[in-house]
C-alpha cells in the first residue's frame, strides 16, 4: 500500500526522466540534421527530415505520449528554420519544401489516439469534441464540391490538428504530470532558443532567413537587413512566433527553471520585435487573468516578473533604431487614424460582415487562407487567401450549421476549464493553463486563433485543465480505496 501511495506522489511531484529509448531518436534527427546541413546536402535534408521525422514522432507516439508532444513542438519551431538552412545550402530557393510537411504530419499522428479511445467521446468529457469534429465534418463536405477535395483536406487539417493534441492529451490523463512538466520544459527551453535567434535575426539577418524572404516575397515581414525584419526567428512568420512566445511567457510563471529568467528576458525581446500588436495584447490579457486568478503570493510573483522583463529589457528596446521600430509601432496602438492596418481591418468588417454572417450554408473548408492555394492552377492565393478575422473566418467556412455545433464545443470546453481550475487554485500551471487559453479565445476578433499555433496553444491548454482535475479525482479514488482496504 505504502509503495502505491509513494509512486502517486513522485508521479505528481517530478518529472518522470526517461531513458534512451525517449531521447536517443528525436537527438538522432537532429543530429542527422546539423550534419546535413554543414555538408550542403540540402536536397537529401529536404528528402529525410520529413521521414524520419515522421519515423521519430511515431516511435515516441508509442513509446512515450508525452514526450511526443514536445518533439511536436519543437518541430513547429525549428522546422521552417530547416527548410531555410536547406535551401540555402542548395544555394536557391526552392516556393515548396517537403520539410514543411514534417510538423503537420507528425501532429496528424494524434489522430490515432481519436481511432483508439474513440469511447471517450461517448462520455460527458468527450461530448464537446464530438460536437467540434461534427461541425468540422459538415464544413468539410461542403468544401470538397466547392473547392475540391485537395484544398478541403488541406484546410481540414489545419482545423483538426489542435482538437487532435487535445484529444490525445485528455486520453493519457494517468500521465498529466508528465505532460505538464514536458509543455513547460519545451516553451521555456523553445524561447530561450527562438528567443536568443530573433535577436540574431534582427541585429545580424543571417543570408538563409534573407533569401527566404526574397524568394517568398513577405514583404509584410519588413526587409531582410539588419534592424529592418520583424522578427519570425526560426518559424515562418512573425505572427505564429509571436503566439508562441506569448504561450512561453504565460508558462515562465508555472516553470521552475534557473534558466526561465534568461529566457524570458530573450524572448521577451523578440516577442517585441515581432510587432505583431494582436499578440502584445493577448500577453497582455493572460496577464489580467492570472492575477485575478492568483493568490497574493502569486499576484506579488507576477507583479515582481513583470517589472523585472522590463528593467531587463526596456532601457535596450529603447536605443537607437530599436527604439525607432517600437516607437512606430507603438504609436498606431494611440493614433489608431494612421494606422492603415486598423483602417484595412475596419474596411474588411464594414464590408463583408454581411457576407459571412449571411451564408446561411458556409464555403466549406479550402475557401480562405493558404489552401486557397490548392484550389487552383497557378497555385497563387485565391479570393480570400488573406483572412484577418476569426470572427467571421468561421461562419463564412462553416456556415450556420457547422459553426453552431464548432462552437458549441469550443463554448462548453472553456466554461468547464474556467469552473474546473477553482478546484485546483494553487496549481500554478492550471492557472497559467486558463489565462492562456482565455486569452487566445479573445484574439478571435484579430486572427482565427483556433487554429494553428494559437489553436494548438488553446485545446493543449483547456485540455490540460480539464486532465488535471480528473488526474486529481482518480488520486482521490486511489487515496480512498487504499484507506477503506486499511480500516
Amino acid at each position: 500500500m505504502s509503495t502505491i501511495t509513494r509512486a502517486g506522489e513522485s508521479g505528481a511531484g517530478r518529472s518522470v526522466s526517461g531513458g534512451p529509448q525517449e531521447w536517443l531518436p528525436p537527438a538522432l534527427l537532429w543530429l542527422i540534421t546539423a550534419v546535413l546541413i554543414a555538408a550542403h546536402q540540402g536536397t537529401v535534408l529536404t528528402l529525410a527530415f520529413p521521414v524520419l521525422a515522421i519515423l521519430t514522432g511515431l516511435w515516441l507516439y508509442f513509446k512515450s505520449p508525452a514526450r511526443y508532444v514536445g518533439f511536436m513542438w519543437w518541430l513547429w519551431f525549428l522546422s521552417p528554420e530547416v527548410r531555410r538552412l536547406a535551401d540555402w545550402s542548395k544555394g536557391s530557393f526552392t516556393p515548396t519544401s517537403l520539410i514543411q510537411i514534417a510538423p503537420l504530419a507528425v501532429t496528424m499522428i494524434s489522430a490515432l489516439s481519436l481511432l483508439r479511445y474513440y469511447r471517450l467521446l461517448a462520455q460527458r468529457r468527450g461530448l464537446p469534441v464530438l460536437l467540434i469534429l461534427l461541425g468540422l465534418a459538415y464544413a468539410f463536405m461542403v468544401g470538397v464540391m466547392s473547392s475540391g477535395p485537395l484544398a478541403a483536406t488541406y484546410d481540414l487539417a489545419n482545423w483538426l490538428y489542435p482538437i487532435l493534441i487535445g484529444f490525445h492529451i485528455m486520453a493519457h490523463t494517468r500521465q498529466y504530470p508528465q505532460y505538464r512538466d514536458t509543455i513547460v520544459n519545451t516553451f521555456i527551453w523553445g524561447m530561450l532558443v527562438m528567443g536568443g535567434y530573433g535577436l540574431i535575426q534582427f541585429f545580424i539577418m543571417p543570408q538563409w532567413d534573407a533569401l527566404w524572404m526574397l524568394g517568398s516575397q513577405m514583404n509584410s515581414q519588413g526587409d531582410p537587413v539588419p534592424m529592418g525584419v520583424r522578427v519570425f526567428s526560426t518559424m515562418n512568420s512573425s505572427g505564429p512566433f509571436a503566439f508562441a512566445m506569448m504561450g512561453a511567457m504565460v508558462y515562465v510563471m508555472a516553470a521552475t527553471h534557473r534558466v526561465r529568467w534568461v529566457a524570458a528576458a530573450l524572448g521577451f525581446f523578440a516577442f517585441a520585435l515581432s510587432l505583431v500588436r494582436s499578440t502584445w495584447g493577448g500577453w497582455v490579457i493572460a496577464l489580467l487573468i492570472q492575477l485575478v486568478k492568483s493568490n497574493n503570493k502569486v499576484r506579488m510573483r507576477i507583479i515582481a516578473s513583470a517589472v523585472l522583463l522590463a528593467g531587463l529589457c526596456v532601457p535596450l528596446l529603447a536605443v537607437g533604431p530599436v527604439a525607432d521600430r517600437m516607437q512606430a509601432r507603438l504609436n498606431t496602438i494611440v493614433n489608431l487614424s494612421d494606422d492603415q492596418s486598423y483602417a484595412a481591418r475596419n474596411e474588411f468588417y464594414a464590408t463583408f460582415a454581411k457576407t459571412a454572417f449571411t451564408d446561411v450554408s458556409g464555403e466549406g473548408m479550402g475557401a480562405t487562407g493558404t489552401s486557397t492555394k490548392l484550389s487552383n492552377d497557378g497555385g497563387q492565393l485565391g479570393q480570400y487567401g488573406n483572412f484577418d478575422s476569426g470572427v467571421m473566418n468561421i461562419p463564412f467556412v462553416l456556415g450556420w450549421p457547422g459553426t453552431l455545433l464548432y462552437m458549441s464545443g469550443i463554448v462548453w470546453l472553456l466554461v468547464r476549464a474556467v469552473l474546473a481550475s477553482f478546484k485546483l487554485s494553487n496549481d500554478k500551471y492550471v492557472s497559467a493553463c486558463l489565462s492562456l487559453s482565455l486569452a487566445t479565445f479573445a484574439m478571435l476578433v484579430f486572427t482565427n486563433s483556433l487554429v494553428g499555433t494559437g489553436g494548438l496553444l488553446l485545446f493543449m491548454s483547456v485540455f490540460s485543465i480539464l486532465s488535471a482535475v480528473h488526474y486529481e479525482k482518480m488520486n482521490r479514488r486511489r487515496t480512498q480505496l487504499l484507506h477503506g482496504g486499511t480500516d
